[in-house]
């Protein structure tokens, strides 16, 4: 089965029974969909005018709160760090039904299949746009909140990942904040002073020969290894400050590098605390930022199906007309069979529009007005709901 699913509805009659057996008997024998009743509460209509307005704000919001639902699967993704099974695994919705006072937390496909309007966050009583206005206020929310927690915590994260960066490489360019001790140099000497010098491998007993000689007032036995990697050694050496540029010099000439770095014990314990404080501060931030994600996310994707239900419920009163009077119906088609059950829908619902229906049958014909705003039209109201909500990269 795919992810994808498909919201329709079809006049209906006084049971509203016989639109969803016909649908049902069709492609469920043939087994080209999963198929179940979408519950719609009977909610107030208002005038015509007032129907045209809001099936426009409402395309517009579900496009939103879509984007809204996405940026927090990815952002859960992005703060777990862990593969889309893991991330799958958080993406919950809020089944509306209490347990001991406390919401049940279900897969995405079940409360979808199993829709219930929440009355109490959502009164049908009242003008359907009050209700998508909550829902507009509801999800505009949601995205500022992700959009001031994901720059704190990403903030955080990159000023870590950037202190971390340093602490891996090769001995020429990562920090010596845990790698160098107080005791390697000589400190507080007017005249002397200890530099380190990164040495290749191959270059080892070439140093010891004549690191002394490299250049005049190197103190005599002075070096030792203090750290060592996949490429080289680094070694402290002392001499007169006088001759320090000298020195760098010749160890350019003969393949050692010289590391700019001067010991200074309060700069490495600041850096040391520095990262230490980063890390603390993001493990900090991560259960509380994680639960917030769940929770709002849950939210975010609760207000998006009720939006998806209030197109549906807009859309069918604007095409089948009043008194309300249509079923709504929610199919999850199987992979191989889409076109198939294209067609078949097609059959069981063209006489509700004949024209949209040769149209469909026949892709080349043109009619003008049909194919408005490149939606897709058809002879029965059709939304497309996508639970793929991760990249696919």
């Amino acid at each position: 089965m795919m992810s994808e699913f498909w919201l329709i509805s079809a006049p209906g009659d006084k049971t509203n029974l016989q639109a969803w057996e016909r649908m049902n008997a069709v492609t469920s024998k043939s087994n080209l969909s999963s198929n179940s009743r979408f519950h719609i509460p009977d909610l107030k209509v208002g005038t015509l005018d007032a129907l045209v307005g809001l099936s426009d704000e409402l395309g517009k919001l579900d496009s939103f709160a879509e984007s809204v639902i996405k940026k927090i699967a990815q952002y859960i993704g992005e703060v777990i760090e862990d593969s889309k099974d893991k991330v799958q695994e958080n993406l919950l919705a809020n089944g509306g039904r209490k347990d001991k006072m406390k919401c049940l937390k279900i897969d995405l496909i079940s409360y979808l299949t199993r829709f219930e309007w929440d009355m109490a966050k959502y009164p049908i009583k009242q003008p359907l746009k009050n209700i998508s206005e909550a829902l507009s206020k509801q999800v505009t929310q949601i995205e500022t909140d992700l959009k001031t927690r994901s720059t704190a915590y990403n903030n955080i994260k990159g000023n870590l990942q950037s202190l971390e960066k340093k602490t891996v490489g090769n001995l020429l360019t990562r920090t010596l904040a845990d790698i160098v001790h107080k005791e390697d140099f000589v400190l507080n000497s007017e005249y002397l002073i200890t530099l380190l010098v990164v040495v290749p491998k191959s270059s080892y007993v070439q140093w010891q020969k004549t690191y002394e000689s490299l250049s005049d007032m190197v103190v005599p036995r002075s070096t030792k290894m203090i750290a060592e990697d996949a490429e080289g050694g680094l070694f402290t050496v002392t001499l007169f400050r006088k001759v320090m540029d000298d020195f760098k010099a010749k160890a350019r000439e003969n393949k050692f590098m010289v590391r700019e770095f001067y010991f200074d014990e309060k700069e490495l314990k600041c850096e040391k605390e520095e990262l230490m404080k980063l890390a603390s501060d993001k493990k900090q931030q991560y259960g509380p930022l994680l639960r917030w994600l769940k929770v709002n996310f849950s939210e975010a994707f609760v207000a998006w199906i009720h939006v998806k239900a209030l197109r549906v419920f807009v859309e069918s009163v604007l095409r089948y007309g009043l008194p309300v009077n249509f079923q709504a119906m929610l199919l999850q088609p199987n992979r191989k069979s889409v076109k198939r059950l294209r067609d078949v829908l097609n059959v069981v619902f063209k006489h509700l529009d004949e024209v949209a229906a040769a149209s469909i049958m026949d892709p080349g014909m043109d009619i003008p007005g049909l194919q408005l705003s490149n939606q897709e039209y058809y002879p029965y109201v059709y939304f497309k709901i996508d639970l793929s909500l991760l990249d696919s990269s």
